[in-house]
Protein backbone atom coordinates (compact mmCIF):
# COMPACT_ATOMS: atom_id res chain seq x y z
CA UNK A 1 0.00 0.00 0.00
CA UNK A 2 2.96 2.13 0.60
CA UNK A 3 3.42 2.24 -3.40
CA UNK A 4 0.29 3.12 -4.04
CA UNK A 5 0.26 6.08 -1.97
CA UNK A 6 3.99 7.26 -3.34
CA UNK A 7 2.45 6.84 -7.08
CA UNK A 8 -0.36 8.89 -5.87
CA UNK A 9 1.66 11.89 -4.55
CA UNK A 10 3.84 11.52 -7.46
CA UNK A 11 0.60 11.72 -9.86
CA UNK A 12 -0.23 14.80 -7.68
CA UNK A 13 3.48 16.72 -8.26
CA UNK A 14 3.07 15.72 -11.90
CA UNK A 15 -0.70 17.66 -12.02
CA UNK A 16 1.25 20.80 -9.88
CA UNK A 17 4.15 20.99 -12.51
CA UNK A 18 1.65 20.69 -15.43
CA UNK A 19 -0.49 23.31 -13.49
CA UNK A 20 2.69 25.73 -12.82
CA UNK A 21 3.90 25.28 -16.33
CA UNK A 22 1.10 26.59 -18.20
CA UNK A 23 0.06 29.23 -15.58
CA UNK A 24 3.62 30.47 -16.75
CA UNK A 25 3.15 29.91 -20.67
CA UNK A 26 0.27 31.90 -20.21
CA UNK A 27 2.06 35.03 -19.07
CA UNK A 28 4.88 34.37 -21.50
CA UNK A 29 2.27 34.30 -24.18
CA UNK A 30 0.60 36.85 -23.34
CA UNK A 31 4.00 39.38 -22.84
CA UNK A 32 4.74 38.20 -26.03
CA UNK A 33 7.95 36.22 -24.77
CA UNK A 34 6.93 33.47 -26.49
CA UNK A 35 4.97 33.54 -29.97
CA UNK A 36 1.96 30.74 -30.26
CA UNK A 37 2.65 30.78 -33.89
CA UNK A 38 5.85 28.76 -33.11
CA UNK A 39 5.05 25.34 -34.07
CA UNK A 40 7.06 23.69 -30.53
CA UNK A 41 5.18 26.62 -28.62
CA UNK A 42 1.61 26.04 -30.13
CA UNK A 43 2.34 21.95 -29.60
CA UNK A 44 3.48 22.30 -25.99
CA UNK A 45 0.56 25.21 -25.34
CA UNK A 46 -2.36 23.03 -26.94
CA UNK A 47 -1.09 19.81 -25.33
CA UNK A 48 -1.29 21.44 -21.77
CA UNK A 49 -4.23 23.56 -22.28
CA UNK A 50 -6.21 19.86 -23.25
CA UNK A 51 -4.54 18.10 -20.12
CA UNK A 52 -5.75 20.64 -17.77
CA UNK A 53 -8.99 21.90 -19.21
CA UNK A 54 -11.46 19.03 -17.45
CA UNK A 55 -9.86 20.06 -14.21
CA UNK A 56 -10.23 24.04 -15.28
CA UNK A 57 -13.87 23.47 -16.38
CA UNK A 58 -14.99 22.33 -13.49
CA UNK A 59 -13.75 24.83 -11.26
CA UNK A 60 -14.31 27.41 -13.68
CA UNK A 61 -18.35 25.84 -13.21
CA UNK A 62 -18.40 26.37 -9.59
CA UNK A 63 -16.39 29.42 -9.45
CA UNK A 64 -18.09 33.15 -10.11
CA UNK A 65 -17.20 35.49 -12.87
CA UNK A 66 -14.27 37.68 -11.39
CA UNK A 67 -14.50 39.66 -14.39
CA UNK A 68 -11.90 38.23 -16.62
CA UNK A 69 -9.53 37.20 -14.24
CA UNK A 70 -9.13 33.22 -13.88
CA UNK A 71 -8.41 31.86 -10.67
CA UNK A 72 -9.23 28.06 -11.86
CA UNK A 73 -5.37 27.48 -11.40
CA UNK A 74 -4.91 28.99 -8.11
CA UNK A 75 -8.17 26.99 -6.64
CA UNK A 76 -6.73 23.89 -8.43
CA UNK A 77 -3.11 24.84 -6.75
CA UNK A 78 -5.10 24.83 -3.53
CA UNK A 79 -6.98 21.57 -3.96
CA UNK A 80 -3.67 19.26 -4.77
CA UNK A 81 -1.89 21.19 -1.99
CA UNK A 82 -5.23 20.07 0.35
CA UNK A 83 -5.40 16.70 -0.74
CA UNK A 84 -1.44 16.17 -0.25
CA UNK A 85 -2.00 17.43 3.26
CA UNK A 86 -4.90 14.80 3.84
CA UNK A 87 -2.76 11.93 2.57
CA UNK A 88 0.20 12.70 4.39
CA UNK A 89 -2.17 12.74 8.01
CA UNK A 90 -3.50 9.69 6.87
CA UNK A 91 -0.13 8.21 5.55
CA UNK A 92 -0.46 5.29 8.30
CA UNK A 93 -3.32 3.78 7.00
CA UNK A 94 -1.49 3.00 3.90
CA UNK A 95 1.23 1.00 5.40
Amino acid sequence: MQSLFQIFMMILDIVRFFIIAHFIMSWLIQFQVLNIRQQFVAQIWYGLSRLLEPIYGTIRRILPQMGGIDLAPLVALLAIQAIRIVLYNNAGSFV
